[in-house]
């Protein structure tokens, strides 16, 4: 037998070694390239990239401030600890914040680093409680109007109806009731047979539409998702037709002996609708989307170049409708949580006083120490 030289056997494994670090480091920068052309096929234009990232960081501290702000306004004050229709507020605030943490950040980093998101167990975060979020806000509003057609239309029966204990219990609903459509979406998205080797996405953010394209469109989740959405949609549409058509119409009759027309009552109806339209605009073309056609997240594969050139070239690039409506979710997805605490919070003459009477508490509390301190 012929002995092999130690010295040889170390530079063979030297060498496997180089090879296989090569080997991934070309993977990884194939995974970045991948992801620089999508983001290419997106968005091709480099000034419509800085507009979206000053737009959507201005939208995220805007919701942040309002909404911590309308928090702050309902903790301190006790005349709204128990009244029912600000602890459904609290609800709704406390779901827009966690919304606008799963969103914002996500899509303004996409945006700074111009890569599409990466699949990973942050994308199944984003897909669980931006789905959870959505529906707990859609079914909490829901609820707002019920309890104020009960407070208009029913007022002796109101306290009865609305206790503590069904309070809780019914955000404890609206909360279970989210989760577990979430939940179900993301057990039935195990169906499709997509490429576990792809890391890398075809979108901004790990919304349905995207998650469900890398997994190999699952038919399961994509039904029950369309389904559950469409029956929730419908079901707060029709919720919130007959409170204020009752409520506007209670108060055109209270009117009518004195001859006289009840023009507040008419402006408060159409403003409240405009602004459960803004509220609802994401999942009213989500669903019409759906029912149109199957909507398809931007698809573009990069071809090997040389590494002489580095250039990016993309095989097959997306329509010009899909990428405006991914483009366009992401922005409506942000809107409704900077809205819902405007429309909801501050539009109420009673919040407002109770916000600017603490934050003049506030004020006198941080200027007596520095009066004290000069005398």
């Amino acid at each position: 037998m012929t002995a092999v030289p130690v010295e040889t056997h170390n530079l063979t494994e030297e060498r496997d070694c180089f090879s296989q670090q090569n080997q991934t480091k070309q993977h990884v920068n194939g995974q970045l390239n991948i992801a620089n052309c999508l983001f290419l096929s997106i968005l091709p234009g480099g000034h419509a990239v800085s507009v979206l990232i000053c737009f959507f960081v201005f939208l995220t501290v805007f919701s942040f401030f309002v909404n911590a702000l309308t928090l702050f306004a309902l903790g301190h004050s006790e005349e709204f600890s128990w009244q029912p229709r600000f602890i459904l507020l609290k609800n709704l605030i406390l779901s827009d914040l966690l919304q606008t943490a799963t969103f914002g950040p996500a899509v303004i980093h996409s945006l700074i680093q111009r890569r599409t998101m990466a699949f990973n167990g942050w994308c199944y975060v984003q897909y669980f409680m931006g789905g959870v979020t959505v529906f707990c806000s859609l079914v909490t509003i829901t609820c707002m109007a019920l309890e104020r057609y009960v407070y208009v239309c029913h007022a002796i029966r109101y306290l009865p109806i609305f206790t503590k204990i069904r309070l809780r219990g019914v955000l404890a609903g609206i909360w279970v009731y989210s989760i577990f459509i979430c939940i179900a979406e993301i057990v039935l998205l195990h169906d499709g047979r997509g490429e576990k080797n792809e890391v890398v996405t075809t979108g901004l953010l790990c919304e349905p539409d995207v998650v469900e394209q890398h997994l190999g469109f699952p038919r399961a989740s994509a039904v029950f998702r369309k389904v559950m959405g469409a029956l929730t949609l419908l079901l707060c549409l029709l919720i919130h037709a007959f409170s204020y058509f009752r409520m506007y119409q209670d108060a055109r009759n209270a009117v009518m002996p004195f001859h006289a027309v009840n023009v507040t009552a008419r402006k408060t109806v159409l403003f409240y609708c405009g602004m459960l339209f803004l509220q609802l605009l994401p999942l009213i073309i989500k669903v019409l989307s759906d029912a149109l056609w199957e909507f398809g997240a931007p698809v573009a594969m990069p071809e090997q170049s040389s590494q002489s050139q580095g250039l990016c070239k993309v095989k097959s690039a997306p329509t010009g409708t899909a990428a405006t409506l991914h483009i366009s979710l992401l922005i409506m997805l942000i809107v409704p949580p900077c809205i819902n605490p405007l429309v909801y919070g501050m539009w109420n003459a009673e919040m407002r006083l109770a916000l600017t009477s603490r934050l003049r508490v506030w004020t006198e509390r941080r200027a007596r120490p520095s009066a004290q301190q000069r005398e």
